[in-house]
């Protein structure tokens, strides 16, 4: 899994999302009636780059969508299920992967400013059965991947798990192994990370973490479309995930992302992930300082921004790549069955989401391209 970039500060979006599942959800968001669509000329001509772009990159189906100010489009490309030609729809359900951490952080700062976590108390606080390391790990340094928790160490068989696991086993996976340096020292992206947290949501509740983001983060916002990825389920519009072995589309392997549940183990639609970026920046779920405070960039110790490079640093569930027009976040994802794209500027009351059925690693032509039409302006990245 790779990371992008990301940006974005506190603004409000004023109307409510009148969505239905639809394969074009596509129409303004206020009380009058619009009688002409500022983007449809647009809109047009990207949906020929999308379609260019995916026969060029063999990507069978994508959905992607904006909203800005009162307007929401969202349209699904080319098939969810080649086998069967289901057509990818505005309402398909991906796979979130990492884009899902945006969340986990989220539900972190509600339960602190409930005083149900300090953000400076070591995760044995909250998660009590993970083995003491050599030096204290705290909440804080786990959010900016600050703690020092591995990533992935054996990937032939911690990327490739195929059976169920509950928090205490996914944990188990990674609790003996040692810290990859001493925390607030390195920045260092973990999944493992965010597990964790995603234990110390379960152990600073009461709640399972399913049970917690439910009624917590997704309910709340009218998210009603996610929900942990369980292969028993029936899932209603699951999209089915490809990878292309030498030069042809392939299923993608079988995985159960239990063993990820709080960095990378939920399923839903880009039209949730514009309600969560919506819900943020109406101030639905955070205040205004935790808002501020999830958008700042981290810093190790010595006073230097940690982070990916070409971004101003990494926050809290979050990459920030500033803009000459205002702040912007970022977060993506890639795992077996999936990629997953999302930026908000929130200051220009601005989201989009996009997800598809491609395991591919790459530069967010299309993602990028929307930005653009829709802003009238060039996204930069930093050096």
């Amino acid at each position: 899994m790779r990371r992008l970039y990301i940006l974005a500060i506190i603004s409000l979006l004023l109307f409510t999302f009148p969505i239905t599942p639809t394969t074009v959800a596509h129409r303004a968001l206020s009380s009058s009636t619009q009688t002409s669509d500022p983007y449809a000329e647009k809109l047009r001509a990207f949906e020929e780059f999308v379609r260019q772009q995916m026969s060029k990159e063999k990507i069978p189906g994508l959905t992607i969508g904006f909203v800005k100010d009162d307007y929401v489009w969202v349209k699904g490309f080319g098939y969810a299920d080649l086998e069967n030609k289901t057509p990818a729809r505005a309402d398909s359900s991906y796979r979130l992967a990492s884009v899902q951490k945006s969340m986990t952080a989220a539900a972190i700062l509600q339960l602190a400013e409930q005083g149900k976590i300090n953000l400076d108390a070591e995760i044995q606080t909250y998660v009590p059965y993970f083995p003491k390391k050599k030096y204290p790990v705290t909440i804080r340094q786990l959010l900016g991947h600050l703690g020092g928790i591995p990533h992935y160490v054996n990937r032939d068989i911690e990327q490739h798990i195929k059976v169920h696991k509950t928090t205490r086993e996914a944990i188990a996976i990674f609790e003996n192994y040692d810290l990859v340096a001493e925390p607030g020292t390195k920045f260092s992206y973990s999944s493992y990370g965010y597990n964790l947290l995603g234990a110390a949501i379960e152990g600073a509740s009461g709640q399972s973490y399913a049970d917690y983001m439910r009624e917590h983060i997704w309910q709340p916002l009218g998210m009603t479309e996610t929900r942990m990825d369980d292969p028993l389920d029936l899932i209603p519009n699951r999209v089915r995930g490809y990878q292309v072995v030498e030069g042809a589309i392939k299923n993608s392997e079988f995985i159960d992302v239990s063993s990820r549940f709080a960095a990378g183990g939920a399923r839903g639609t880009v039209l949730d992930l514009l309600k969560f970026m919506k819900g943020l920046n109406e101030g639905k779920l955070l205040s205004r300082e935790s808002l501020a405070l999830m958008y700042t960039p981290m810093k190790t110790r010595d006073g230097k921004f940690s982070g990916f490079p070409r971004t101003a640093g990494y926050a809290m569930g979050w990459n920030v790549v500033p803009q000459t027009s205002g702040l912007v976040v970022i977060n993506d994802g890639g795992q077996q069955e999936t990629r997953t794209f999302i930026l908000n500027f929130p200051s220009k009351r601005f989201a989009i989401a996009v997800a598809q059925n491609l395991e591919l690693d790459d530069d967010g032509a299309i993602f990028l391209r929307l930005y653009e039409l829709v802003l009238n302006e060039k996204f930069s990245l930093g050096s």
